[in-house]
C-alpha cells in the first residue's frame, strides 16, 4: 500500500536540487541584509540555464537573481544543511521556499509566475549602476554569440573579440572591488557569472596560460 505524500518528510531533495530565484516580495531580505550580497548570484539575459520547469535547457529570457549554490558533488543551496536536513535561514527563507511543496505545486507555481527583481531593485550606488550597464553592453550573451558565429568565416579575427571580452569581464571585477571597496565575493551578483566560466555554453573553454594571458579552445 501506498499513501500520497501531504506534507514535508524533510528528505532535502528541493534543497539539493536547486537554489531559489529571488521574487519581489524577497527584497526586504537583501534590503535588511539578512541575505548579503555575496549570497547571491546574476543570471543574466541569454545565459543558458537548466529550468526545473520544463527540465530542459533554455536561455534565460531575462536576468535573475539566484541564491548561490553550493560547490562539490551535492550543490543545492548554500542555506541547507545536510547534515541537520533543514533550512538555516527557515524562517526568512524567500519565497519560492515557503511556496514550494512537492506534493502539490499549486502555490509554488502562482509565486514563480509573479513579478522577479532585477540587479536595478538591489543597487542603489549609481555609480555602481552605471559600470554594471556598460560590462552589459560590452559583455551581454548578444555579443558574445555574435563572435562565436563569426569565427567560422573570420578566425582569429573573431577569436580575438572573444578574448577581449574575456579579459574585460575577468579584470573589472577585482578593479570594481577595490575602487568600490566592495567583497569580491559580490561581483557575481553585480555582473553575473564570470564568463570564462559561461563561455562553455557555446562550446569554448577557456585555458590561463602561467603568464596571465588567455587561450580560447574548443570543449
Amino acid at each position: 500500500m501506498t499513501t500520497e505524500r501531504d506534507h514535508c518528510i524533510r528528505c532535502g531533495e528541493c534543497c539539493l536540487k536547486a537554489s531559489p530565484t529571488l521574487q519581489v516580495q524577497d527584497l526586504p531580505l537583501i534590503k535588511s541584509d539578512f541575505i548579503r550580497k555575496e549570497d547571491l548570484y546574476t543570471i543574466r539575459k541569454g545565459e543558458i540555464v537548466h529550468d526545473n520547469i520544463s527540465d530542459g535547457l533554455q536561455a534565460s529570457p531575462r536576468e535573475l537573481i539566484k541564491i548561490r549554490e553550493g560547490d562539490g558533488e551535492k550543490g543545492g543551496c548554500i542555506f541547507y544543511d545536510d547534515e541537520g536536513k533543514a533550512c538555516t535561514i527557515y524562517e526568512k527563507r524567500p519565497a519560492q521556499c515557503s511556496a514550494l511543496k512537492c506534493w502539490d505545486t499549486s502555490e509554488f507555481m502562482k509565486v514563480y509566475r509573479g513579478p522577479k527583481p532585477g540587479r536595478e531593485d538591489i543597487i542603489e550606488d549609481r555609480v555602481l549602476l552605471g559600470m554594471i550597464q556598460e560590462h552589459e553592453r560590452r559583455c551581454s550573451y548578444l555579443a558574445v554569440e555574435k563572435y562565436v558565429i563569426l569565427i567560422k568565416d573570420e578566425g582569429e579575427k573573431a577569436v580575438e573579440e572573444i578574448l577581449e571580452l574575456l579579459r574585460f569581464d575577468y579584470h573589472l571585477r577585482p578593479f570594481v572591488s577595490e575602487k568600490l571597496g566592495l567583497k569580491l565575493e559580490e561581483m557575481d551578483l553585480f555582473f553575473g557569472r564570470p564568463l570564462v566560466q559561461t563561455i562553455t555554453m557555446f562550446g569554448l573553454k577557456v585555458i590561463r596560460e602561467p603568464d596571465g594571458t588567455f587561450f580560447l579552445t574548443t570543449i
